[in-house]
């Protein structure tokens, strides 16, 4: 069944879904969104769940993911860490919104002024590192820090780059996820919102990349 105002479904090209969450994007930034904040709960009990595309982005109430990139109930799936931080229970539902679902796409999706990736350089620069559960998202985060180096005036902006770079490289490499990126069944990308314009920028796309729409 075909979510009304949905163009792609589970089972598609990667392609074709970036191309769509992208125009999705765009029509969020021109303030002309076919779905936005304007959908109803009737939509929600509409029919079964065909979704082309799983994104996994932070935690911070300013991004939204089914707003920024204009989707209704059913089209995409949402994943939701601090930092778009990976483990077993991330990895295991993209793998089986990959595997049972049929979604081509995987988005990983970063955002400028990341408070994740801020308390990680606050954490290496000052030596303290915190407590709880916490401690476990500055690990994920802190090689993409190191790599971009404390000492770069510009370590936050990079760093929250990189890491959106390692985590995609990381879940394409992931057991189950491997062939079929391999194959071109499946792609997973990286992207950066700009909480500023409300746009999203690729970062990290397969070779060939998606076609303009």
């Amino acid at each position: 069944m075909r979510v009304a105002g949905q163009e792609r479904q589970a089972g598609g090209t990667p392609r074709a879904a970036l191309v769509d969450l992208l125009a999705g994007n765009r029509r969020f930034v021109s303030g002309q969104p076919m779905h936005g904040h304007d959908v109803t709960a009737a939509a929600a009990a509409s029919g079964d769940q065909q979704p082309y595309a799983v994104v996994l982005g932070c935690i911070d109430s300013r991004v939204p993911l089914e707003a920024i990139f204009d989707q209704t109930f059913g089209a995409i799936c949402v994943i939701r860490t601090g930092g778009h931080v990976l483990d077993r229970a991330v990895c295991g539902s993209i793998e089986y919104v990959v595997g049972q679902l049929g979604v081509p796409l995987v988005m990983v999706l970063g955002h400028e002024r990341c408070g994740a990736v801020g308390a990680t350089v606050d954490a290496l620069r000052t030596g303290e590192r915190p407590g709880g559960s916490l401690a476990h998202l500055v690990d994920e985060i802190a090689p993409a820090v190191t790599e971009v180096g404390l000492d770069d005036p510009a370590v936050h902006p990079l760093a929250i780059r990189r890491h959106v770079r390692r985590t995609v490289h990381t879940l394409r490499a992931d057991d189950l996820l491997a062939e079929p990126v391999a194959a071109g069944r499946v792609a997973v990308v990286g992207g950066l919102y700009d909480l500023s314009t409300g746009e999203v920028a690729l970062l990290d796309v397969p070779d060939a990349g998606p076609a303009q729409a």
